[in-house]
Formats: structure tokens, sequence, C-alpha cells
């Protein structure tokens, strides 16, 4: 339980962009802590000056990219960032890779990512988009990047729950505490019926749809 980082990944709009600064910054930075605390790494008590001054000179929107060592060293790296073009929809595989709902650290944003590595490399770029993954009971969990988000028609989404085997997203809290998404234990059934959505906080909600052929 100790050879891995914490991560955080972040969108950054500059300036001049109508939505100035880091989005969701407050809910990254509470994760970040509360992770820390609970695995026992050290944090930094100036992460967000370090951020600032990562994207000083940035002139696009970016992506930013912090790693927190358990000893508190931290590194962030900066690229641009191209959002989705409006309209566009993901295709979705199954994996055959399954979680462990009795993973702990699932839950948490970590450089351990074996499991969604292999369920990524289970389809090539071109046939998937994103590849979701179900734990040892067959339920629905969630993507190799992305939380999982069901429109069943009643208006509001449903996202399965942490007990599933799956990472507690920022976009996910976001949506839970604005009482836009509800937590709900999913089956395969419901999402072949419903409108699926897949995101996180840096490509907010993408439309996607299940592709089984």
């Amino acid at each position: 339980m100790s050879d891995f980082t914490l991560i955080e990944t972040l969108r950054y709009e500059p300036p001049q962009s109508p939505d100035t600064g880091f989005a969701r910054l407050r809910l990254h930075m509470a994760r970040l802590s509360r992770s820390a605390r609970r695995l026992g790494f050290t944090l930094p008590n100036d992460v967000t000056s370090r951020l600032e001054r990562a994207v000083a000179h940035a002139a696009c929107p970016s992506r930013v990219r912090l790693e927190l060592a358990r000893d508190g060293h931290l590194d962030i790296a900066v690229v641009p960032f191209t959002a989705q073009p409006p309209g566009t929809v993901w295709r979705v595989r199954i994996a055959e890779t399954r979680l462990a709902s009795t993973n702990p650290l699932l839950r948490y944003k970590t450089s351990r990512r074996d499991a969604y590595d292999a369920a990524r490399g289970e389809w090539p770029a071109g046939e998937a988009d994103e590849v979701l993954l179900l734990n040892e009971r067959g339920e629905p969990c969630e993507g190799t990047i992305t939380s999982l988000f069901l429109d069943d028609g009643t208006g509001i989404l449903k996202t399965p729950p942490i007990a599933c085997g799956l990472l507690a997203g920022v976009l996910r809290t976001e949506l839970i505490c604005a009482r836009r998404a509800r937590v709900e234990r999913l089956t395969l059934d419901a999402v072949r019926a419903g409108s699926l959505f897949m995101g996180n906080a840096l490509r907010g909600l993408i439309p996607a749809r299940l592709v089984e052929s």
C-alpha cells in the first residue's frame, strides 16, 4: 500500500476565457486532502500557490496533472487541452477486466492503474472512445478515465455507489451535491436501456452509447 502516488487532473482556463482559472479547484483540493490524510501522505500547505505558478504563462486551456508522493514531493505538469467538439458521442465498450469491490484503494485517484490500463488495452482506439468496467458481481462501475452516469428518464442522473468499487470522481461529487445525480446501484440491462453519459472533471459530461456488437 505504499508504492503509488496520489493524482489530481485539473482543467485550467486562461484569463481571456469566460471561465477563468481552475475548474472545480475546491473539490479537487478537498479530495486530495482527504486522500492524503486517510492514506498517510504528507500534503504541502502551498499546493494551490504551486498550481498557480505552474500555469502562470499558460495562454490556452490546459490539462494540469498534479502528482503527490507519500513524502510530500509534488510534481505538476501542464499541457494544452482541447475540449470535445459539440455533438460528440463516445462509443463505449465493455471490458473483460473486472474491478474488485473489496479493494478500498479504488475510491482514491492513484497511480495504481493496472486494471484500467488492461481494460483500455482490450479495445483499439478506433473501436472505443472509452471502456466500461464491471465489478466481480457484474455491476457497472466506471470507465477507465471517467465516472458513469445514466439517465433513465426521471431527469436525475444515476451513478453507482463507491461500494461497488470505483473512484470518488470530482465531477461525480459535484453533480451529487447539486442534486443533478444520485447514487444507485446499476445493472447492465439498465445501462443498455437508458441514456448513457461518461464524464470527469477535465472533460465534463459526454453523451455515450454502449457498443456490444
